[in-house]
């Protein structure tokens, strides 16, 4: 996957891809959110994340309370040593990651915590999720970092007209 090709292909459909998703938020097709899981599971069928991982090199989660309680006790850690390793309160006052890529990214872009990743990391990039028109603004910033992401609006927009 050639990650700079892809972004520039984003960067092109930036403002076509606004317009769709603000016509999804206001039509509100019957059928997006069967239409939207079926392409998901379709393009997911074909993607290797781990050639890629972009979005564990460019992106960090917010972490909530919980995804710091479990990955703590994962680690053997008190929470408050977490934070105090790998956690800052960003400009919203979320919890995220003081680094990226992500710290738990190993070197084969497997995910060093994966069965305990955070709530973020286990839904994204949320192009499955239900009312997918009620998070635009997050999808238009997936699409630049998540090449499954791109795929995925390019065809909901060949088959919702």
């Amino acid at each position: 996957m050639n990650i700079e090709f892809f972004k520039q292909k984003a960067k092109i459909k930036a403002k076509e891809n606004l317009r769709f998703l603000e016509f999804l938020k206001k039509k509100k097709p019957a059928n997006l959110d069967l239409e939207l899981l079926n392409i998901h599971n379709e393009i997911f069928s074909k993607t290797d994340c781990l050639s890629c991982a972009n979005c564990c090199i460019t992106t960090g989660p917010l972490l909530l309370e919980k995804d710091i309680e479990i990955i703590s006790k994962h680690l053997k850690i008190k929470p408050r040593d977490f934070i105090a390793k790998y956690l800052y309160k960003d400009e919203d006052f979320d919890w995220v990651f003081n680094t990226m890529p992500c710290p738990f990214l190993a070197a084969d872009n497997y995910c060093m915590i994966y069965d305990y990743r955070p709530k973020a990391c286990r839904e994204y990039p949320h192009t499955d999720r239900r009312k997918f028109y009620q998070i635009n603004h997050l999808t238009i910033k997936n699409i630049e970092i998540c090449h499954a992401t791109f795929e995925i609006i390019e065809k909901l927009k060949e088959r919702i007209k």
